[in-house]
């Protein structure tokens, strides 16, 4: 009997069952042992800093974003005063897991199949990938932390299979030696119907590797083909492939993430990867903290009420950034000359610095109501025409 299992051990996952092992409960985390998620490994300086990642894990350090049109127009955004780690998902998530293991949590490598309450008591059905036999746990509580498309998820939380997604795929390759334009320090973000009908294509350097690969919500439309022309078109096609990931990424938060007795879900099993950015590590993590400080209250109170306090704190912290996030992408990603535009836009110096504040600290800056508004403007301006697709 544990008090809490935590299935999924990605940074979600990892980070929920450390913090309840660090309050003092017994604590098992299920992982499915050989996955590695497809990402684009960035991870802003609030993560590193809130999280105490090692400098060791960061296999390069961004100070550059550059914004690709469909033109082929390049937007070269400086990262001021700091920058973005990358860090390869193999290699982080195992960190996150061992260290949780460090401080009292028990690992098991497994495929989870089932929550049944026969007992009274939630006992969690899994194939053991290490005995290669079937095993149950007996746990207080669960935290659903085992990606998109959660099998927790659809168990347990009504309205779950709701949530759209995006499929994400890359391919991990050799970083180039020369004759190519691509730089160790700069992420290319490239906003082109060819690449991606509905979001991004990136390059992303992870020092001796690199990360190129793409995301849509188009069914039909060939992943695998456009990275290639992506590859091709960014003197890539040469490098050797090391790797090739895909996997489904939510876009929206679900309205719940609690069956009101003793489940919480976090992560992507919860909706948590921002709009527009795609961004999911550090969200992942958040959730997975608030996951566990709301899991420790029911457990500490007797009351399964607290396991709401999940979502609240998540949607007071950074619902403000999701809806800005949700509404740019509805806004600039439907059409290759609303993406012209979107780049056109991203040369404004306070757009950039609104951007970078919101992405590096986690936060809308009030202080500059001014900025605010110049960038309400020339945003309508924008998806209105008003203003031509030329530099501003």
């Amino acid at each position: 009997m544990y008090d809490v299992l935590v299935i999924g051990g990605g940074p979600c996952g990892a980070t929920a069952a450390e913090d309840l092992a660090r309050m003092g409960y017994s604590v098992a985390l299920l992982d499915r042992p050989g996955r590695i998620k497809p990402c684009g490994g960035a991870i802003p300086p609030i993560l590193i800093q809130d999280f105490d990642i090692p400098d060791a894990l960061l296999k390069a350090k961004i100070v550059t974003a550059r914004m690709v049109s469909p033109t082929k127009r390049c937007v070269d955004i400086p990262i001021e005063n700091g920058f973005v780690g990358m860090v390869d998902r193999e290699e982080f998530d195992d960190f996150l897991r061992k260290r949780a293991e460090h401080t009292g949590v028990t690992l098991y490598r497994g495929t989870y199949e089932k929550i049944t309450r026969d007992t009274g008591t939630p006992e969690i059905a899994f194939f053991n990938h290490d005995t290669k036999e079937k095993q149950t746990l007996k746990a207080k509580m669960i935290i659903g932390s085992d990606g998109a498309r959660s099998k927790v998820a659809k168990a347990e939380i009504p309205g779950a299979e709701e949530i759209p997604y995006v499929i994400a795929y890359h391919e991990i390759i050799s970083a180039p030696k020369g004759g190519v334009d691509y730089q160790a320090q700069r992420c290319d973000v490239i906003y082109d119907g060819a690449v991606s009908p509905d979001f991004y294509g990136w390059v992303f350097p992870h020092g001796d590797t690199v990360s190129v690969g793409m995301g849509t919500g188009v069914n039909g439309f060939d992943l695998k083909k456009a990275t290639t022309a992506l590859r091709a078109s960014s003197g890539l096609s040469d490098c050797e492939t090391l790797r090739k990931e895909g996997a489904p990424i939510p876009l929206k938060p679900l309205k719940k993430w609690d069956n009101d007795q003793d489940v919480v879900l976090a992560g992507d099993a919860a909706g948590v990867v921002a709009p527009s950015s795609g961004e999911g590590i550090y969200y992942a993590m958040c959730s997975g903290r608030m996951a566990a400080q709301a899991v420790g209250e029911a457990l500490r109170t007797g009351n399964p009420k607290h396991l709401r306090n999940a979502r609240k704190a998540f949607v007071k912290q950074h619902g403000t950034v999701f809806r800005v996030l949700g509404a740019m992408q509805n806004a600039y990603y439907k059409t290759d000359s609303r993406r012209e535009r979107f780049v056109s836009l991203c040369h404004d110096v306070d757009v950039q610095t609104m951007t970078f504040d919101a992405y590096m600290n986690k936060k809308l800056g009030k202080s500059r109501p001014l900025a605010h508004l110049k960038i309400s403007f020339k945003n309508l301006a924008h998806l209105t025409g008003l203003v031509s697709e030329e530099y501003v």
